[in-house]
């Protein structure tokens, strides 16, 4: 009978899951917002992604399971559960191995991670407790300007001159900017000027993971256009496209880890 492996990934915005066959071909993933229990979370992710593989009714089912994110002790059918940095260096490395660094742009925080050729962290660097410039961030910018998150991500891509945000908090991000379109300024200036800087923010946390001529993104925002034009202007640096939904990393590494642990414990075929 083939056996399957899961990564549950339960991060404060966004829960992920992924479970891979033996071989390590994707067979099913989930993205969905979190509750505000990390249990219910991983729970309702799970079930989802169970329901598109015949024959898997419960985590149960899963020859090994391991959790990550920011909610990863609430995963109550995890064997064990790995932080979310060595889990996006294993994700990004099974999706393209020839990476070597990674900014993670999660709902909260932002991380710089080197990777080694083997998908193992090298070294790492996370921002403060300040929530500027990470997921978080950009729902406060995109509701101020009363747009989607993937309008807002659009926008600066037609600016030809950028107007510099000061602020560095949000609050006082969002304050300087309802100022700003009050003012009547044009908004794909104002979204350019908040793009650049995020993309600053991101500066130390590349230099931390190593990046010399080109850096990936993982997390939600790494869907943000803007940002990635933003980045590669600021930090000098090419951006590289995942192939995999960049926004899985975590889950996808966490299978992965599963996987490698499960079939080494002779769970697997």
């Amino acid at each position: 009978m083939k056996k399957y492996f899961g990564g549950c990934d339960v991060g404060s915005t966004y829960t992920k899951c992924v479970i891979l066959d033996e071989d390590g071909n994707m067979a099913a993933h989930t993205t969905m917002k979190s509750k505000m229990n990390s249990e219910k979370s991983a729970r309702a992710a799970m079930e989802e992604t169970l329901a598109q593989v015949p024959g898997l009714d419960s985590p149960e089912d899963l020859a090994y399971l391991i959790g990550t994110g920011y909610g990863r002790n609430k995963v109550p059918f995890a064997q064990e559960n790995i932080s979310e940095i060595s889990c996006h260096a294993m994700g990004v490395h099974m999706t393209d191995p020839k990476v070597r660094a990674i900014i993670d742009i999660g709902g909260q925080d932002i991380k710089g991670i080197a990777i080694d050729t083997d998908g193992t962290v090298k070294n790492f660097a996370m921002n403060d407790k300040c929530a500027a410039g990470t997921g978080r961030f950009y729902e406060t910018m995109a509701n101020a300007f009363e747009m989607s998150l993937p309008e807002f991500s659009k926008l600066s891509l037609t600016a030809k001159n950028v107007i510099p945000i000061t602020a560095q908090c949000t609050v006082f991000a969002e304050s300087e900017v309802i100022t700003l379109v009050g003012e009547g300024k044009p908004m794909n200036e104002i979204a350019a000027g908040i793009q650049r800087s995020v993309a600053k923010r991101c500066f130390i946390m590349a230099k931390k993971a190593g990046a010399t001529d080109s850096v990936t993104l993982t997390g939600g925002c790494a869907k943000n256009d803007g940002l990635k034009k933003a980045i590669e202007q600021v930090l000098k640096l090419k951006v590289v496209d995942l192939k995999t939904d960049p926004q899985l990393m975590g889950a996808l590494g966490a299978a992965e880890y599963a996987r490698q642990k499960g079939l080494a414990k002779g769970k697997g075929r």
